[in-house]
């Protein structure tokens, strides 16, 4: 398993998901991408909609904060 840090999590198939409602989805891929942002129209498995969110920066010590807005992605 993969965690990525602004994405999904990888996991190599085959992958098994037991969701809230007891309810269990099944992907055979090689390496499946499960949501961890729940922006995904197919969760759990993500389908890259984490892409289209807004990502905010944080400020630090070496690098004061400008006032703009956050990036985009």
């Amino acid at each position: 398993m993969t965690i990525t840090d602004d994405g999904p999590i990888l996991i190599e198939g085959p992958v098994e998901v037991v969701l809230s409602d007891g309810q269990l989805l099944r992907s055979d891929r090689f390496l499946v991408a499960v949501c961890a942002c729940r922006r995904s129209r197919t969760f759990p498995w993500c389908d890259t909609s984490h892409r289209r969110r807004t990502r905010r920066v944080a400020a630090s010590k070496d690098r004061p904060s400008t006032g703009c807005a956050p990036e985009t992605r």
